[in-house]
């Protein structure tokens, strides 16, 4: 199929496109009414980010969507920003733009092909089925393009599938390994199952961390679906925003992101409240995909021993074994998960350099750091709390 026949387009805004185009490529899988992979490359997600002012003006997350048409068709699109600063990634390139700048150029602006403020792996080059091969190339060169058109320092892709990293390799982009901490099912049927594969060390102190937390005073309740109310969501918005001012100086998503979430995504959605007096006092959000469950956002307005690992980690995995789920994935960094049931596990991520001399030295770091992201997730799985012939298997 010619090359020459696919249109690129730049999109300012998601309302460009119609929401059953973009899901025929974003997520294929749900077309009978099922779930996504993962709900964030969705219409309705980055669109709930767009409307409630959570990216565009002022934000440094300012859209430009790629779209791939083929008489007419979009066969392929991809969700990509233009960037004014490198908050909100969690593939951390902040010394790449001190040494760029420190030797005279502009690392600002930059494009960006990521879900905003979403440390979860997907599909980045969103590509309509039966067009894989055209549709990824064409993904590819245009956003390559973009950048170099517009004399930008870099474009990056994060939280790519371990295949889209291939496929970027193969094409020229520079591959980066880092690492997460996930939960993986074993196929348990209880949580008594998932405890009787650690450790005994292991198994009394996630017992002991349980019944601390839920001796905090209230109860802990989970809402999904029609279930969720506003009141939850204002009880919520308190504890995000505690969370965002202490790690990223303010919140990255605006109040009404919850609402329109409400509206749009509400099945999407398992929010963990910890109610005292019928009064949240601690929250834990989490996204629910066709087979994993995300988590995203922890705050509290009280400070109660170990109800953060209770509703962020074992909750989570209580619900990944009702639901069948395979894994959890409980969001960027935290070596202190690893003591919870969570296995180290590699993250990729794909970088275009537009100044030859600077991509040299970010390919040279690159491979040390691939080496070195390897031998972490080798020493820290041995570390991990499973007794040795259940990491074997999980292996």
């Amino acid at each position: 199929m010619d090359q020459a026949q696919i249109e690129i387009q730049v999109l300012g805004s998601l309302g460009q496109i119609a929401a059953s185009d973009w899901d025929a490529c974003a997520c294929p899988e749900a077309a009978d009414g099922s779930r996504p992979n993962d709900p964030f490359t969705t219409h309705r997600f980055l669109k709930a980010l767009e409307d409630s002012g959570s990216t565009g003006p002022g934000t440094g997350w300012q859209p430009q969507y790629l779209a791939a048409y083929l008489d007419g068709v979009l066969i392929a699109c991809a969700p990509l920003y233009a960037k004014g600063h490198s908050q909100g990634e969690y593939i951390f390139d902040h010394n790449w733009g001190h040494a760029y700048e420190q030797a005279g150029g502009r690392y600002y602006p930059k494009l960006q092909i990521a879900v905003p403020f979403t440390p979860a792996t997907g599909r980045r080059f969103l590509v309509r089925p039966g067009y894989e091969g055209i549709g990824h190339s064409a993904l590819v060169q245009g956003a390559v393009q973009l950048a170099s058109d517009n004399k930008l320092s870099s474009l990056h892709v994060t939280f790519c599938t371990e295949a889209e990293a291939e496929i970027g390799a193969e094409m020229g982009l520079l591959r980066r390994a880092t690492q997460q901490f996930h939960w993986l099912n074993g196929g348990y049927a209880t949580f008594d199952d998932f405890l009787a594969s650690l450790s005994s060390r292991k198994r009394k102190n996630i017992r002991k961390e349980r019944a601390q937390a839920n001796g905090f005073g209230g109860e802990i309740r989970m809402y999904t679906g029609a279930d969720l109310r506003a009141e939850h969501w204002d009880a919520f918005w308190q504890f995000y925003q505690d969370t965002g001012s202490r790690k990223w100086g303010s919140p990255y998503l605006t109040r009404q992101f919850f609402d329109i979430a409400q509206q749009a995504m509400a099945d999407d959605i398992a929010l963990y409240l910890a109610e005292r007096d019928g009064v949240p006092v601690a929250g834990a959000l989490n996204f629910i995909g066709r087979q994993a469950l995300y988590g995203r956002y922890w705050g509290c307005t009280e400070h109660h021993p170990c109800l953060h690992f209770e509703l962020c980690y074992y909750r989570a995995i209580e619900l990944a074994i009702a639901m069948g789920l395979d894994r959890v994935e409980a969001g960027a960094q935290g070596e202190h998960k690893l003591a919870r049931g969570y296995l180290p596990a590699q993250t990729h991520s794909l970088h275009w350099i537009g100044d030859p001399g600077f991509k040299e030295a970010v390919a040279r770091y690159l491979e040390a750091e691939r080496a070195a992201v390897e031998e972490e997730i080798e020493i820290l799985t041995d570390y991990g709390p499973f007794r040795k012939a259940q990491v074997e298997e999980q292996e």
